[in-house]
């Protein structure tokens, strides 16, 4: 039988035959394909895919632990000097490294923080609270509970002091039940209290009741009643005589000794050095160890207690004195840290001897009479320099001797003389060094300024003068110039400072060096960070904006007048160049004195109080927490300075209209520039071509 064939079938692209119409040996042939296919694929794939993960995963991990480092460099940059006091000799600063202190604060259980007492300072409380708000948040990552002791809370106000913590009573409730505290106490520990209620720190009072302080001091323990002196003196055999011999011992032998730190018992209104106070620091001595005892029980084996108390409370000593002499028999030294915070003097360790804390750590303001940075710190810089402390300026020699420059500050200046042009302006130029030790970006600053000045001005006076550029080429180029020399002063006079020169006594009976020295007091920048040293004060800082104001007045002056009698020499030279010049000039000229008068102003109080904003605010404080980012900064300095160039500018030109210096049109005025030096000379040049082409 013949078959016929079937017709050919076309199908269209993408048309599938539906699965019910192919034949079922068909469907299991395509099964099979299609299973194999997918297993050759998932081989092919699955590998790839799992390199990528891996890739990925890694990248997430370095950007996140790269992210981590740098916050915890951020974390412990810190505006202080901190040295170790366990080293033979000196103490050894740490550098920019402070990751020994940290780590050996987080592998403790307690942290005394011991504050001067000689010369109390509230440099000591912003310490304090830089202290205590890091190991906050290096305890909450670890889950670690932290809690803070203070001995300025005597411990009869625990009651109060919970309620204050908890909200039930405010600032104004708890500060009359301190009534030992003087007025400035409570504004230098408000920010801590306030700092541990909000963040959940419990607070402990574990200083000595004022009545049983008093008491002792003026009687001795013999005046307690029984019940007091059973509750806070130390019992029989626990060490009170042997401390208070120990006491003794190192009281008389204090005078004889230069070396020893200037620490002192309870002062006012008892002698100090008297029977009587050195048993009321025995009994301090132990009332607080208990407390802390206590405490750190509390806390359990993995919290932390970081107690505020007097540096003679807590420096290492001889056996059964102190603190932490106390608390070892309980808690080895080994889970205890000392820091004495801004002490007044300095130990030299010899061998064998016990170090008198582990870290002695200076607030930024904070002097000290001698050893403040570590000589052998500076000498290494020296010596990797190559240069001998003769070959220094003699303002860098003053602040060696002085103890007030640092090793990263000598760096800087080492820095700087890798560059030829700018070594020779910070060698022979005092001025220059000053400015770029306290910012070594001032001279991008300076050319930031610069570029923004003369760039906008020559695009105004072309803008304005069109077909006459050339011809009044001159003009133009006085107009630049007065611009170029005024933005320097307005760059150089508010910009932050570091000397190191001595501050001349301002009760001196010469007038011109009291007038130095008062000179000499304040900063150049209102907003300027207080450098070692120095702690100015409000008034320091106010005195700065008006003597700022009355420098750039007198610029603003000087050089209003330079720019009018230029502009009339200019004039004079064209008219013995050209005799025909003079029958062409019709100008009516602006009034010299009144112009300079106005713009002198101008320059005094609008110019010099957002040119102390830009270079102490923005260009100081703000563009140092991007330090690393030096693009960045550039870029918010150029921004800054570009609207500040464009506002002042807005205001010298109502200024000048009110005043009259610059008459009004009734058609709108390109702005010539974005200075208000220029655009004052602009317009009268301007008027005065006008004229001459008439």
């Amino acid at each position: 039988m013949k078959m016929e064939p079937r017709p050919l079938t076309v199908k269209p692209p993408g048309f599938h035959l539906p699965t019910n119409k192919i034949p079922r040996r068909h469907v299991s042939c395509r099964r099979v394909v299609s299973a194999e296919c997918t297993s050759r694929r998932d081989v092919l794939i699955a590998p790839l895919l799992a390199i990528g993960a891996y890739a990925l995963h890694s990248a997430v991990a370095k950007a996140d632990e790269t992210a981590e480092v740098k916050q915890q460099v951020k974390e412990e940059a810190i505006n202080s000097r901190i040295y170790d006091a366990t080293a033979i000799g000196e103490p050894l600063a740490l550098g920019k490294d402070k990751s020994k202190a940290w780590e050996k604060m987080m592998n403790a259980r307690i942290v005394y923080l011991g504050e001067a007492e000689q010369v109390p300072t509230r440099d000591d409380k912003e310490v304090e609270m830089e202290i205590v708000s890091k190991l906050r948040k290096r305890c909450a990552q670890v889950e670690r509970p932290l809690s803070l002791a203070l001995e300025a809370i005597p411990c009869d106000l625990q009651s109060p002091l919970n309620r204050y913590m908890d909200g039930r009573i405010n600032a104004d409730a708890l500060k009359p039940l301190l009534t030992h505290w003087p007025s400035q106490r409570w504004q230098e520990y408000e920010p801590l209290l306030t700092y541990c209620r909000d963040n959940g720190v419990p607070l402990i009072a574990c200083g000595l009741p004022l009545a049983i302080l008093r008491t002792i001091q003026g009687e001795g323990v013999g005046g307690l009643s029984k019940s007091d002196r059973k509750k806070y003196g130390p019992p029989a055999g626990s060490g009170f005589i042997t401390g208070f011999r120990s006491i003794s011992r190192r009281s008389s032998s204090s005078s004889s000794s230069s070396l020893d730190i200037n620490f002192s018992s309870p002062p006012a209104p008892f002698e100090p050095s008297s029977y009587f106070s050195m048993q009321a620091k025995v009994v301090e001595d132990y009332s607080m160890s208990q407390i802390i005892l206590q405490a750190v029980t509390a806390g359990g084996s993995n919290g932390m207690l970081v107690v505020v108390t007097g540096a003679n409370h807590v420096a290492y000593g001889s056996r059964g004195t102190g603190l932490p002499a106390r608390i070892s028999r309980n808690i080895q030294k080994k889970n205890q840290v000392v820091i004495l915070l801004d002490p007044e003097r300095q130990y030299i360790r010899g061998e064998g001897e016990v170090p008198v804390a582990d870290f002695l750590w200076y607030s930024a303001a904070r002097p000290c009479s001698r050893n403040c940075f570590d000589r052998a710190e500076i000498a290494r810089v020296m010596n990797a320099a190559g240069t001998r402390r003769e070959a220094l300026p003699q303002d860098l020699q003053n602040g060696l001797d002085l103890g007030l420059v640092s090793p990263e500050v000598l760096q800087n200046f080492f820095d700087l003389e890798r560059y030829p042009i700018i070594s020779e302006l910070t060698n022979r130029f005092q001025g220059f060094r000053e400015r770029l030790l306290a910012d070594p970006k001032f001279l991008h600053r300076l050319a930031i300024e610069e570029s923004i000045s003369i760039t906008t001005a020559l695009v105004a006076q072309y803008t304005r003068r069109r077909e006459r550029f050339i011809q009044e080429l001159d003009y133009v180029v006085t107009d630049t110039l007065r611009g170029i020399v005024v933005d320097f002063f307005t760059v150089w006079l508010p910009a932050p400072t570091l000397s190191f020169l001595p501050v001349v006594d301002t009760a001196s009976p010469d007038s011109l060096e009291a007038v130095k020295g008062l000179l000499g007091s304040i900063p150049d920048n209102a907003f300027q960070k207080n450098p070692v040293g120095r702690d100015w004060n409000l008034n320091h800082r106010i005195a700065s904006v008006v003597f700022g104001g009355l420098k750039l007045a007198g610029v603003g002056f000087v050089s209003s007048i330079g720019a009018v009698a230029s502009s009339n020499i200019l004039y004079l030279l064209r008219k013995l160049i050209n005799p025909s010049f003079a029958e062409m000039e019709q100008n009516k000229r602006s009034p010299i004195l009144k112009s300079a008068l106005v713009y002198s102003t101008f320059l005094g109080t609008s110019a010099n109080l957002r040119y102390q904003i830009i270079a102490g605010i923005v260009e100081h404080r703000i563009s140092d927490e991007f330090s690393d980012q030096p693009l960045l900064v550039n870029g918010i300095s150029f921004v800054a300075r570009t609207i500040n160039s464009y506002w002042g500018t807005q205001q010298w030109i109502d200024l000048a209209r009110s005043t009259g210096v610059q008459a009004s049109k009734k058609e709108e005025i390109v702005v010539s520039s974005f200075e208000a030096c220029k655009v004052l000379e602009d317009t009268t040049n301007i008027d005065e071509a006008e004229a001459n082409q008439r």
